[in-house]
């Protein structure tokens, strides 16, 4: 097995790891999920309390639940949250009395399309009680009366993430972002935290340009906390990711920053487009993941989104068929090697000087065409070393001259350190 394939079904295992817990925005789901995170990696786990303002937002209740049914006439549970945590409406309040069967269908979600899903339904801020279950469900629930119980607490506690430094040579930061707040739904949420452990796994093995931030946050409130406790750190932040939605089938979408051509988004984009597989490029849209709260206009960070199917455009997407059935080892290893792919331009990415820059320096006296393989290899190569030296004018980075050759950027790369090598090439 390759490394990226191993990578691929240890993401695959840690999903299967992760899928039983009944993740919220606060309580003991999240914190046993990232619990299991930092057996992986050594994340700090950081609490902001019940009532701390945090931007224009304040950290709600703590949630946690132990129990919940609804019972018919004859005491059967014919909806058990032992059977699926998507059967209670996240951050439902707790209740237990009897109620009518028109107030418990008021209060019941169903998804009469797919008869046989679970809608995943929370009620973060709007403090309700609720019940999901299938649609075929509901049709059997003929009494006129039901007992429910939501055996849980709503309480001042804290919300919890995790947080992850893994320091390189520069003190510029590149953000990771996964949220880890939704229950059993594995491509949206667990295939995110998944794909991120490995990376940040495989970041720490060896030395880095930039510094790596991961934060493993609750969705909305959870990056609100950390940028409203973390405006110092924003400022060092050179290029940013949200991973979501990475392990289906689908082929690779890459949404861009708020700005559209920061670093991030060119180098995923010429990732992309060299890679040989389809994939997607959309505009910013200030909707969807955290990345709308990074890329806010008073931060205005350069943060990018990596998905495959994008939320909401495949049919399990908040139901329980977003189950192990849906995520694919295969396609968690693809979206971490696009991810090491875009990281690599940017880890090498530098500018030149050219220092013959008056006429066309002589190459094979330097002995730097016989040196590049193939003819097919070669073309590419010789071509490289003139684009690189005719571009490298301090003013353009190998980024640059990838995009306007149309060459890979690790032929340009190559180009430049066997130009640099000769003395030709200085970097700025």
């Amino acid at each position: 097995m390759s490394g990226l394939e191993d990578a691929g079904q240890q993401a695959y295992e840690l999903v299967r790891e992760l899928y039983p817990f009944c993740r919220s925005i606060s309580g003991e789901g999240l914190r046993e999920t990232l619990r299991r995170i930092r057996a992986r990696i050594p994340i700090e786990i950081c609490e902001v309390p019940t009532g701390s303002k945090v931007l224009d937002w304040t950290i709600p209740k703590e949630w946690n639940i132990r129990d919940a049914w609804v019972e018919d006439r004859s005491g059967r549970r014919v909806i058990d949250f032992r059977n699926s945590n998507l059967h209670v409406v996240g951050y439902s309040a707790p209740i237990r009395r009897t109620v009518s069967r028109a107030e418990l269908l008021d209060h019941l979600h169903t998804l009469p399309d797919h008869p046989d899903w679970i809608p995943y339904r929370n009620s973060f801020w709007d403090e309700s009680w609720g019940f999901c279950t299938t649609h075929r469900q509901l049709e059997t629930l003929v009494d006129d009366a039901y007992e429910v119980c939501i055996d849980a607490t709503l309480q001042d506690g804290s919300l919890s993430y995790g947080e992850l430094l893994i320091p390189g040579e520069d003190a510029g930061e590149f953000l990771i972002s996964i949220h880890v707040c939704h229950p059993s739904l594995c491509n949206d949420n667990l295939s995110g935290i998944a794909v991120g452990v490995a990376l940040a796994q495989e970041l720490a093995r060896e030395s880095r340009r930039f510094t790596y931030r991961f934060v493993f946050t609750p969705a909305t409130i959870g990056a609100i906390a950390w940028l409203a406790g973390n405006e110092p750190v924003t400022r060092r932040v050179r290029h940013g990711l949200v991973l979501a939605c990475v392990g289906d089938r689908g082929h690779v979408t890459y949404k861009r920053s708020r700005r559209g051509d920061a670093p991030v988004d060119r180098a995923f984009a010429h990732v992309l487009e060299h890679a040989g597989a389809p994939f997607a490029i959309e505009e910013f849209s200030p909707y969807g993941y955290d990345q709308r709260q990074y890329c806010s206009p008073g931060f205005d960070l350069p943060v990018g989104c990596l998905m495959r199917t994008p939320n909401g455009r495949y049919p399990e997407y908040h139901t329980s068929a977003d189950d192990l059935d849906l995520v694919d080892p295969a396609a968690m290893a693809d979206s971490l090697a696009k991810t090491l792919g875009a990281i690599s331009v940017l880890e090498r990415d530098r500018r030149y000087r050219n220092l013959s820059p008056k006429g066309e320096p002589q190459l094979r006296r330097r002995g730097l065409f016989e040196a590049l393989g193939g003819i097919e290899r070669r073309r590419d190569a010789e071509l490289a070393l003139l684009w690189v030296l005719n571009y490298s004018d301090g003013r353009h980075s190998l980024l640059d001259i990838a995009e306007r050759s149309r060459l890979p950027f690790g032929a340009v790369h190559a180009a430049a350190r066997a130009l640099e090598s000769t003395g030709l090439l200085a970097e700025e």
